[in-house]
């Protein structure tokens, strides 16, 4: 069995997380998807306006039906360290210092690595926007 994991915020679902989780799902036979907390969030992001918990968060994510494991992280640099995976599926954007540090102690642990693409004319942060222009 091949397991895959992804890690992300997830605050305001939407079609673009669907197809990555659709995707990430598609390189194996099991997807693990780790669910940032909101503390660690915040602290990082002190302008960052999360709408749900991080335990809302998890549940919905859960719900996606190519989703079959959700766990909360505080750290990329460590859940890669504690989840037991073969693949770490991530988007282009997700590349500041713990994303490489994850990336560099996948490598050195034979773990493959996947950028997924994003999926075109959607973002949390522009999804924001429009909401908040409502």
């Amino acid at each position: 069995m091949k397991t895959i994991l992804t890690v992300g915020v997830y605050d305001l679902l939407h079609i673009g997380h669907v197809e990555l989780f659709r995707k990430a799902r598609a390189l194996g036979d099991h997807l693990v998807v780790a669910v940032q907390d909101s503390e660690v969030v915040k602290a990082f992001k002190p302008d960052a306006h999360l709408v749900y918990t991080t335990e809302e968060r998890c549940y919905m994510v859960k719900a996606i039906r190519y989703v079959d494991q959700v766990v909360v992280y505080r750290n990329v640099k460590d859940i890669v360290k504690t989840v037991d995976f073969d693949c770490f599926a991530k988007g282009p954007d997700q590349c500041h210092d713990g994303f490489k540090a994850a990336e560099e102690w996948c490598r050195s642990n034979g773990k493959e690595i996947v950028v997924l693409p994003r999926t075109e004319g959607i973002s949390s942060t522009e999804l924001k926007e429009l909401i908040r222009g409502m």
